[in-house]
């Protein structure tokens, strides 16, 4: 795993708190029976705006229901482009393509992500439930017309906790 460096000049104490609060709900995701992740979206004061676990499990998950989708989308309801423009969008993982495109059309100005999608690969393997991509969401927001400020990954131990024994455990 990478580095879990926090002296980044683009990190406030309240950033690693929030961070942190994505970590524990990633874990109570997965006390509630669901996949292992979360992603909250704060303004830009730093108050939790929405909070959103995982819900793309089986039988009766949406496979597109992935935590960072989930809260882009409730935030995007709740707010005005410009405000998405400066939110945070705090997420246990790294953002697949799928959320990073939702976190862009959302309009939410900056992420910062826990676990880096190499690293969870390396915890998943080929479990059906979560075939990773190899894309990182940088590249996804390059590609994009306007800026998305991207932090991580950090904290990757904390992280992948609640994905030890997860995927090989059959949950």
């Amino acid at each position: 795993m990478t580095t879990d460096d926090t002296s980044s000049p683009d990190l406030s104490p309240r950033d690693l708190e929030l961070l942190r609060m994505a970590i524990r709900l990633s874990d109570e995701s997965k006390a509630r029976g669901r996949h292992p992740f979360a992603a909250l979206v704060a303004n830009e004061r730093g108050e939790v705006v929405v909070t959103a676990g995982n819900n793309s499990m089986p039988p009766q998950g949406d496979p597109t229901q992935h935590a960072e989708l989930v809260a882009a989308a409730q935030a995007a309801k709740l707010l005005s482009p410009e405000e998405l423009a400066r939110c945070t969008l705090f997420t246990s993982a790294e953002p697949c393509c799928m959320c990073a495109g939702a976190i862009y059309w959302t309009n939410i100005g900056r992420v910062v992500y826990a676990l880096s999608e190499h690293a969870l690969l390396g915890l998943t393997g080929d479990h059906p439930e979560n075939p990773t991509f190899s894309l990182p969401c940088r590249e996804v927001f390059a590609r994009g017309q306007r800026r998305v400020e991207v932090v991580g990954p950090l904290l990757e131990q904390e992280a992948a906790a609640p994905h030890v024994g997860f995927w090989t455990g059959g949950h």
